[in-house]
């Protein structure tokens, strides 16, 4: 759901749109037995009919999957045309032989599209320190069909544990911007989170393009928890190919700020989603912290709040034991001064209940703040009264539910 802020932009959404919204896409997914359910799609191609000013943002953690390490080398010069995907092993931890079969899958998608191999982004997810099983690799990416409809199948073929595909898509003046995503646990994104592919038909500058995705990953993908886990796997694309026409969007050109704006809302859109879709999640908490010092502090704040177990398990709990959240923001690292420190409950009508006011807890009658926490939504507001940066973060409840499926994962 885009924001009335959007809207006022001309930022529409577009009914039932993906990733092949925007002109110029195609894409499709099969079954190639990749993952142990064999009955799911987990092959995935993305292809531009031209080619495309591109940028991304990888993984932080320190183990880096074979597939990011060659995205990265691939994306070098600012562009590509290609993408392709595998559900169901996340060729990570596989030494030189999964450097190897990363390559093989650029090598074998670009065959088929008639592409130079460093034309095409590769990216893996699943289990962990597995090898691709490069036969039924091979076989998906021959028999994959492309079309204009299958922004869906690539959707679904990127999933793992999520339940159900997440993507979208918004216009702006004569341009149109998809988009699809999948994550729904190792969720705690150091830069980005699992995977997230964007297309436009605009014609964007390689270097405003990378700008742009950075500072909207940076209020979107990167604010949002499930379990405190940053993936080896985590990829954030965009790919531009001007099929729109025009001239070349960059700085000062007069829908700059339209354009990010438009990306920003996406990248939200689609981190929202996969909050909303956590692995054993019941609710969705919303957490925006103002008055802050700086933005820096702000997003300490706000992400300690979504990641805190004890605010997760109280909110499961149905449980209005706020002081957690008091005590979340403490341990943030951001500047604060309790005798400053108010904090709000805010449910989706925007009416509040004043929990904390300048450091003192505020008269209330037992259980009156239990209906707020009930709400599948549960959203706080934290004033920190020391300048006037702000930033909101989602993570997800933590449940028994959570626990068993990763208990399970690979048995």
């Amino acid at each position: 759901m885009y924001s009335e802020a959007a809207m006022s932009e001309g930022i529409e959404a577009v009914a039932e749109g993906g990733l092949t919204s925007a002109r110029g896409f195609v894409a499709g997914a099969v079954r190639a037995r990749i993952r142990p359910d064999w009955d799911k799609l987990d092959v995935a191609l993305l292809y531009s009919e031209a080619p495309c000013a591109v940028a991304g943002v990888y993984t932080q953690c320190n183990v880096v999957a074979a597939p990011v390490v060659i995205t990265r080398k691939h994306l070098a010069d600012g562009a590509a045309q290609a993408v392709i995907a595998n559900s169901g092993c996340a060729n990570a931890a596989t030494g030189e032989q999964g450097t190897r079969d990363a390559v093989e899958m650029a090598q074998l998608a670009a065959a088929k599209l008639g592409l130079d191999p460093h034309a095409v982004v590769i990216a893996s997810t699943g289990v962990i320190g597995t090898f691709l099983p490069m036969e039924r690799m091979r076989h998906g990416i021959e028999v994959v069909e492309l079309s204009a409809p299958g922004g869906l199948a690539f959707a679904q073929g990127i999933m793992t544990t999520d339940t159900r595909p997440k993507q979208s898509a918004v216009r702006f003046g004569e341009y149109t911007l998809g988009g699809a995503c999948k994550g729904a646990g190792m969720i705690h994104p150091n830069m980005a989170t699992m995977l997230a592919f964007l297309t436009t038909d605009a014609p964007v500058a390689a270097t405003f393009l990378s700008r742009a995705l950075k500072e909207a990953v940076g209020v979107s993908f990167n604010m949002i928890d499930v379990d405190s886990d940053t993936s080896t796997n985590d990829m954030v694309v965009v790919l531009a190919n001007g099929q729109a026409g025009g001239e070349e969007i960059g700085e000062g050109h007069p829908v700059e700020s339209v354009f990010a704006s438009a990306l920003t809302h996406m990248c939200t859109d689609l981190a929202k989603a996969i909050v909303a879709d956590a692995e054993g999640g019941t609710k969705v908490i919303e957490t925006t912290v103002v008055g802050a010092a700086s933005v820096e502090d702000a997003r300490l704040a706000a992400r300690e709040v979504v990641r805190s177990l004890a605010v997760k398990t109280a909110v499961y709990g149905h449980d209005p034991n706020w002081g957690r959240v008091l005590a979340a923001v403490g341990n943030s690292g951001c500047r604060m001064e309790e005798a400053k420190t108010g904090l709000w409950l805010v449910d989706v009508e925007g009416r509040e209940l004043c929990l904390l006011k300048d450091g003192s807890p505020q008269p209330m009658e037992e259980g009156q703040a239990k209906p707020w926490f009930e709400a599948r939504e549960v959203r706080f507001r934290v004033e920190l009264g020391l300048g006037e940066h702000t930033a909101t973060a989602w993570g997800s409840d933590l449940t028994e539910e959570y626990v068993r499926l990763n208990s399970l994962y690979t048995t």
